[in-house]
């Protein structure tokens, strides 16, 4: 972890750390990072959190390192590193002779689960998931994953941080269930990676980057002047999902092909609600943005089980006025058509475009007032067993937050309930939390 960020974790003890690589040796790899990965390289690591009940910890924690060494022999890329050539074209490579995966141990033995399933903050949360504010850069001399497996009063926390630039939320979600999968006593994972991205795109890339923070705080400077920002979890319940599915589609545009789907009703809920909540002018513009799954966009179509970054996103603008004045089918026909239309000879004109001027987003570069979805609740994070039963909550770190940042996560009762996490600054928040049109259907 970063020197910097050492007072901010005094209250969480690291008891041990160690590197786990692949059990048998895989010889020398290497795959370059293709137009899809590079816009994230200067992203921050992913940051996950799971909770699981039960006091097996030193069992536990044996049991996750020996299934790590067992999934690694297929997602052997998490266990290597970034690398980039003379004319800065980025690929990620393995060597047996690697470090592998970093696993840190640490004692929280006065936070029980309860404490981490609140809907508020991520101040707690911020101890108990490593990286905090590193960029995905840094994974030219870092590790690309390290988890911390720490001792609560009643559970264990498991804390994730995957390096952004090499895989998406499919991806890491297929490696978190093969991982359960191999931990749970089956002998061989359900579904292989497929790891040669270059089978989607083939051109080689030059990324100038600025020379890195060595203290991985380059996102720290800009804070002070930033508005301080509240993080809460809004659990939508099934029913309230269906109700506002059902009352968007109630009235279906004639300009649309076809019925809302349950995101994108949800979708425009969020979007003209934060909206009204941020108390913008009529004239302000204001961005939606989702970072849309591409597997099954691009042309050939690639696997579910394709391991990188295969994902775009998709932008939505209007006038803050025009969203919140018109009824919600408005806002959400716009959503629908653009995600509609990004299909295989969009995603290629953007391809063309980055490759003929590449440049190296932000992870705040969402758009102007933005709304901006990440993660999804198809993602199975309730499934993942690893013999001891389901987490009792899955959050998202501090990294990659900004105003209107949402993560989507289904909801623990299953079905269609949603779990959804805001960061927003902290005025807008408290409306929000006053909105009763929003707040109506959650729980």
């Amino acid at each position: 972890m970063a020197p910097e960020k050492e007072e901010e974790i005094t209250k969480v003890k690291i008891t041990g750390k160690c590197r786990v690589k692949p059990n048998k040796k895989l010889g020398r790899s290497e795959c370059q990072l293709v137009t899809f990965d590079l816009p994230y390289i200067a992203f921050q690591y992913n940051q996950k959190l799971m909770v699981y009940k039960g006091d097996e910890y030193g069992d536990r924690v044996g049991k996750l390192k020996d299934g790590l060494g067992l999934v690694l022999e297929d997602f052997y890329q998490l266990a290597g590193k970034l690398a980039k050539d003379e004319d800065w074209v980025f690929r990620v490579e393995y060597d047996d002779d690697m470090e592998g995966v970093e696993v840190l141990e640490a004692k929280a033995e006065w936070i029980g689960v309860d404490d981490l399933t609140v809907e508020e903050g991520t101040s707690t949360l911020k101890e108990l998931i490593p990286y905090n504010g590193i960029l995905n850069s840094e994974g030219l001399h870092r590790p690309l994953l390290s988890v911390q497996l720490t001792k609560l009063k009643d559970g264990l926390a498991m804390g994730l941080a995957f390096n952004h630039a090499i895989l998406d939320g499919t991806s890491t979600w297929h490696f978190m269930s093969s991982w359960a999968q191999i931990c749970s006593g089956l002998p061989s994972i359900s579904l292989l990676p497929f790891l040669d991205r270059t089978k989607v795109r083939n051109t080689k890339v030059k990324l100038q980057l600025s020379p890195p923070d060595q203290n991985g705080s380059s996102t720290d400077d800009a804070k002070p002047v930033d508005p301080p920002l509240r993080e809460r979890v809004f659990k939508f319940s099934e029913s309230g999902i269906n109700k506002i599915k059902s009352k968007i589609n109630s009235n279906i545009p004639s300009g649309s092909s076809k019925p809302f789907s349950t995101f994108q009703s949800l979708a425009v809920h969020i979007w003209r609600h934060v909206t009204q909540a941020r108390q913008l002018k009529p004239e302000d513009y204001t961005v939606f943005t989702v970072f849309a799954d591409c597997r099954k966009r691009v042309d050939p179509p690639m696997p579910e089980s394709y391991f990188g970054n295969l994902i775009q996103a998709i932008f939505t603008v209007t006038a803050a006025g025009l969203l919140s004045m018109n009824p919600p089918e408005f806002g959400a026909s716009m959503i629908q058509k653009a995600i509609e239309t990004h299909d295989a000879k969009a995603i290629e004109e953007r391809n063309k475009q980055f490759e003929s001027a590449p440049k190296v987003y932000q992870f705040k570069d969402a758009g102007a007032n933005c709304v901006a979805v990440g993660s999804s609740p198809r993602f199975p994070v309730y499934e993942v067993d690893f013999g001891w039963g389901k987490p009792e909550t899955v959050r998202s770190g501090i990294n990659n937050r900004f105003d209107g940042m949402v993560y989507l996560y289904q909801g623990k009762s299953g079905g269609r309930s949603i779990d959804v996490e805001i960061s927003l600054e902290a005025g807008a928040m408290e409306r929000l939390e006053k909105d009763k049109e929003f707040v109506l259907e959650v729980n």
